[in-house]
């Protein structure tokens, strides 16, 4: 009964690409069943409600989260074509997207936000790496075999992970941190600090300690309380903000600048 009620849930959506095989299995389970049982379960119904198109999560084959598993249990070293979507691609749609061969030691197969990634020490770019399994096409035969190198900070792969989506080279802190004072109650702020510092210092002021991936992006994030805000540092963030109220300003005067590079978030 419980492998029926998972094949169903499966072949509702499962983000892998599993669905049409997930709802063959059903039907040759279904058929297998006791008819008391197969009555209880046709009175389950799963329906898959998908976000709208430009949110959607793109989907995965489940022959390539097989390779990639089968790569990491066997501790082979993996070569496949990566697409990667940044700026200053040259793809021949325009979009950016570039497609590289990549060599690495796949360590673990992760999923996050309904997306699965490939975590792996990169051995041209000598550094940790996490490959999205939608962008990976696992080139055969895999390659020798290796002894898995220890992650950073302890070898926790959820931290580890989490601190490279959050922009760090680990999983310590924000990249770029900063210390402001705004001109409103602590309570307020607090609510939308996400992982920041709040401290109240007088009734409608407090003292703000938050992180990001980049001093611009700090300080808009800052910005958005539409508050009075006193940088107490560090200088990078000053210039943040200065660099931020130029901008403002030349959209407000209809001209146009260009935007600073970004820092990568995965390969």
């Amino acid at each position: 009964m419980a492998l029926a009620l998972a094949l169903q849930s499966a072949a509702a959506a499962t983000g892998a690409g599993v669905e049409e095989a997930a709802a063959r299995a059903l039907t040759t389970v279904r058929q297998v069943m006791p008819a008391r049982l197969r009555r209880r379960i046709d009175t389950f119904r799963v329906t898959a409600v998908e976000r709208p198109a430009a949110g959607r999560d793109p989907q995965v084959h489940s022959s390539v989260l097989i390779a990639l598993s089968a790569a990491v249990h066997a501790r082979e070293v993996l070569r496949f074509d990566y697409t990667s979507a940044h700026p200053g691609g040259t793809g021949p749609d325009g979009s950016g997207a570039e497609t590289t061969l990549r060599r690495a030691e796949p360590h673990h197969l992760v999923t996050s936000g309904g997306r699965w990634y490939l975590l792996a020490w990169d051995l041209d770019r000598q550094d940790w790496r996490t490959f999205r399994a939608d962008r990976i096409a696992p080139r055969t035969p895999t390659g020798p075999r290796f002894t898995p190198r220890e992650l950073p900070g302890g070898g926790e792969v959820a931290a580890f992970v989490a601190g490279r989506f959050r922009g760090a080279d680990g999983p310590g802190d924000w990249p770029c941190r900063g210390e402001v004072i705004l001109d409103l109650p602590a309570a307020d702020v607090s609510r939308y600090a996400r992982d920041g510092l709040v401290e109240e210092l007088a009734p409608g002021r407090c003292r703000l300690v938050l992180g990001s991936w980049s001093w611009p992006g700090l300080a808009a994030t800052i910005a958005r309380f539409d508050a009075g805000i006193e940088v107490v540092g560090p200088p990078e963030l000053k210039d943040a903000f200065a660099r931020l109220a130029r901008r403002c300003a030349e959209a407000a005067s209809g001209t146009t600048t260009t935007a600073s590079p970004t820092r990568e978030q995965t390969a």
